[in-house]
């Protein structure tokens, strides 16, 4: 039923235009990566404080690194010689201020408390988790108050701010270079991080068990192909490369992945129905990546069919692996917990100009340096965050 409905709404929307059909294709996708990977970048942060575990973090460290010289090529045909100043169109490249720093500090420690960030909210309400509805809430509220103060922070630092594309001074190779040399400090910085104060490695457990015998007939083939694909869990690093390739498909298309501006956009719609809506935002439409101004144009368009269809695409994944249940928190405190957090996160991603998707998972790769400060305050933030859990739980 959820499958046959994915597939009427992709015939429909292909009917209006094939950019919505594109879009919503790129939601099921994202949606379905993101729950058969139990992709969270809140909990890659999260774990390497909370546990001391750095896997997910390496694999995000790798996808990183596969799109950047492909991200390079991208941007390349659109600004052949980028030491003129031009940023290519549609890169994730946002000016330095200080607003990248605190709305990263601020998503950082919302992504925590909130117990996933904004794709992870998103992907657990298609699971049925119903403290996501209230994080969704809360990111809906921050959003809208970051547009109500938008303008003192355009006015106050980004307006002011230093781009920091990489390519304008390095070209396109020193800048993959570089952002390569960076992300495999990050990989060894976390291997550190992860092993600091053991004595070594686990030791070697067999593995028990026996294993089913491999397939004969066709019927057997199908089934395990299904196995691996909805009933198993992927391991982090083939969700994040599947994650990595849907970015650069839509960077292909138009620009990199990126969920916060069209719920600016819903946000701004529903304070507008109380009388509540945000002023003109300065500056904001001349900026790449999630910006407050995205997703303003109509009711249904392609950045709402992209996140529509993120939720309905983890819908679907779940439901064929059996996985979707209406989960309720046992402690009610957990609506709150979890409202606070959204608030938190929606507000740093209206100010920091998108979330971990946006500023940091398509930043990077557009070999901005937005990216790496946004990122780098996400982690201050998820270890502000992990204590602030640990005392409250």
């Amino acid at each position: 039923m959820a499958g046959g409905t994915a597939l009427a709404v992709l015939v429909l929307a292909q009917r209006v235009e094939a950019r919505l059909a594109l879009y919503w294709a790129l939601g099921l996708g994202v949606g379905l990566v993101l729950q058969r990977g139990r992709l969270c970048f809140a909990g890659a942060f999260r774990d390497l404080f909370l546990m001391r575990n750095g896997t997910m973090m390496r694999a995000i460290i790798v996808g990183l690194a596969l799109m950047a010289p492909v991200f390079a090529l991208i941007e390349a045909r659109a600004v052949p010689e980028p030491s003129f100043g031009a940023v290519a169109a549609g890169a994730h490249v946002v000016p330095l201020g200080l607003n990248l720093a605190v709305g990263g500090l601020l998503f950082g420690i919302g992504m925590v408390v909130a117990g996933g960030c904004v794709s992870g909210t998103l992907y657990r309400i298609g699971e049925g988790y119903l403290a996501s509805w209230a994080s969704l809430f809360g990111i809906l509220l921050g959003l809208s108050l970051a547009a109500h103060t938008w303008n003192a922070w355009y006015a106050w630092t980004i307006q002011s701010a230093p781009i920091g594309w990489l390519p304008t001074t390095l070209g396109y190779g020193g800048a993959v270079v570089l952002t390569w040399v960076a992300l495999g400090a990050a990989y060894v910085a976390s291997l550190w991080w992860e092993t600091r104060g053991n004595d070594g490695p686990p030791p070697f457990v067999a593995p028990t068990g026996r294993r089913a015998p491999p397939p004969v007939t066709l019927g057997q083939h199908l089934k395990a192909i299904h196995s691996g694909l909805l009933s198993k869990g992927w391991p982090p690093l083939v969700a994040v490369a599947a994650l990595a390739g849907l970015n650069v498909a839509a960077f292909l298309v138009d620009t990199p992945l990126g969920v916060t501006g069209e719920l600016a956009a819903w946000a701004d719609r529903a304070a507008g129905l109380v009388g509540l809506a945000a002023p003109a935002l300065l500056g904001a439409d001349a900026l790449a990546g999630c910006n407050l101004a995205i997703g303003s144009a109509g009711v249904i368009n392609a950045t709402t069919l992209l996140d529509a269809g993120l939720v309905f695409g983890a819908l679907v994944a779940a439901l064929a692996a059996r996985e979707f249940k209406v989960r309720v928190p046992r402690q009610k405190r957990r609506y709150v917990q979890s409202f606070a957090g959204g608030s938190l996160m929606g507000y740093g991603a209206g100010i920091g100009v998108g979330c971990t998707i946006g500023a940091f998972f398509s930043a990077i790769p557009s070999l901005g340096l937005s990216g790496w400060v946004f990122g780098l305050a996400l982690l201050v933030g998820a270890g502000i965050g992990t204590q602030i859990i640990r005392r409250i739980a």
